[in-house]
C-alpha cells in the first residue's frame, strides 16, 4: 500500500486558488543520489509564491515545474537514502534550500544541498537561515568580494536577506548604508548595524548616498528591488563599482542599453542566482557552516517573525505577498 502525506501542491501556475493542500499525497522515494527527509520546519520565502506564479517554469537555473510540492527551504532528519549517497546518512539531521518539497511531511532532495545541522542548531532555526543566510554569504563573499574599508548600499534593508546582508558586512568591516520605505523599517536596519538608513524618494537616497561619500558613491549596490531602485542604484555607485541585482520584487528592467553603464562610470552590473553558487556538497555545508557558526557565537541575528502551523502557510504566503512581513517566517510540519 503507498504511503500517504500531507503536503501542499499546485498542478497548474495562478494565484492564491491554485494551491491545493492535500492529506493523500504519495510520500516520495529517495532516488539516485537523493536523500529522504522527515520535514521538522519549513521556510517561507518569496520564492514559493513566484514558483506558485509561474516565473520557473522554464527556468534552468531552478528546474521546478508543475505538478509540484512548494516549499524550497527546510530543516529535518535523514530517514532514507538513495543509491550512491554516503553522506549524509539517515538519522542525521540537515537544512537545505533551492530543493522544493519541504511544504510537506517528507521530502526527497538531493543530498548535495544538504547541510547537516550543529546540534546547538533548532530546526526552525536552520529552516529561517539556510536559505538567506547562503544568499546573503555567496553575495558578500563570492559575488562582492567585499573587504574592510570598503562601502556597499543594502535596498530592503528590513528585509531578511537584508538584514543579514547588514550584520554580515559590519563584521567584516564595511560601512553600511541601507534604504527601507518606512521609519519602523529603517530602524530594523540600524539595529542591525546599518551606519546610515534612508527612505528611497523616488530614487533620491542616490544624492543622499553620493553626499555622504563626498560625491564618490560605494562600491557596491545590493539592489533585489529592480524596476523601480535599479537606475538610481547605479547613480550611487562609484566609478568602476558593483550593481548586483539579486531580485526584482518591484518588477524587472527590460530595456536596459549596456551603453548606460558605460555613462554611469563603466560599472559592472550581474544577475546571480544562489543555485549556481551552491554547485556541490562541500560547498553548500561550508556556506552552512559559516552562517551557523556566527549565529552560535552571536555574531548573526535571524529574526523569526511569524510562525505558522502546517496549515496556516497560506496564510504566511499572503502576508508576504501583501509586504506585511519583516524578518523571516517558518511553518511547523
Amino acid at each position: 500500500m503507498t504511503r500517504t502525506m500531507r503536503a501542499i501542491t499546485i498542478e497548474s501556475y495562478g494565484g492564491p486558488e491554485v494551491v491545493r493542500v492535500r492529506d493523500d499525497a504519495p510520500v516520495p522515494v529517495a532516488g539516485e543520489g537523493e536523500i529522504l527527509v522527515q520535514v521538522a520546519c519549513a521556510g517561507v520565502n518569496f520564492m514559493d509564491i513566484h514558483t506558485r506564479q509561474g516565473k520557473y517554469a522554464q527556468s534552468l537555473t531552478y528546474p521546478v515545474r508543475i505538478p509540484c510540492t512548494l516549499g524550497m527551504e527546510g530543516a529535518g532528519v535523514v530517514v532514507a537514502t538513495g543509491k550512491g549517497v554516503k553522506h549524509p546518512a539517515v538519522g542525521q539531521r540537515v537544512a537545505w534550500c533551492v530543493a522544493w518539497g519541504s511544504f510537506a511531511e517528507y521530502a526527497a532532495i538531493p543530498a548535495r544541498l544538504a547541510a547537516v545541522l550543529p546540534d546547538a542548531i533548532a530546526f526552525d532555526t536552520a529552516a529561517s537561515a539556510m536559505f538567506q543566510g547562503c544568499t546573503a554569504h555567496y553575495l558578500l563573499h563570492d559575488v562582492a568580494a567585499l573587504a574592510a574599508g570598503a562601502s556597499c548600499l543594502v535596498h530592503a534593508a528590513s528585509g531578511s536577506i537584508g538584514q543579514l546582508l547588514i550584520q554580515m558586512a559590519k563584521r567584516m568591516g564595511v560601512t553600511v548604508y541601507a534604504t527601507a520605505s518606512t521609519e519602523d523599517k529603517r530602524a530594523v536596519a540600524l539595529a542591525r548595524g546599518a551606519d546610515v538608513a534612508m527612505p528611497y524618494d523616488d530614487g533620491a537616497f542616490a544624492d543622499r548616498v553620493r553626499a555622504l561619500t563626498a560625491k564618490r558613491g560605494v562600491d557596491v549596490v545590493f539592489d533585489s528591488l529592480g524596476k523601480a531602485t535599479l537606475r538610481d542604484s547605479m547613480r550611487a555607485t562609484r566609478k568602476r563599482g558593483l550593481v548586483i541585482n539579486y531580485g526584482n520584487v518591484s518588477g524587472s528592467v527590460k530595456d536596459l542599453d549596456p551603453y548606460e553603464l558605460g555613462e554611469a562610470g563603466s560599472l559592472f552590473l550581474t544577475r546571480p542566482r544562489l543555485a549556481d553558487h551552491m554547485a556541490d556538497a562541500a560547498t553548500v555545508q561550508r556556506r552552512a557552516d559559516d552562517v551557523f557558526g556566527a549565529i552560535l557565537e552571536g555574531s548573526l541575528h535571524i529574526e523569526i517573525t511569524d510562525r505558522y502551523a502546517f496549515n496556516e502557510i497560506a496564510l504566511g504566503h499572503a502576508r508576504i505577498e501583501a509586504r506585511e512581513q519583516v524578518g523571516k517566517a517558518v511553518a511547523w510540519i
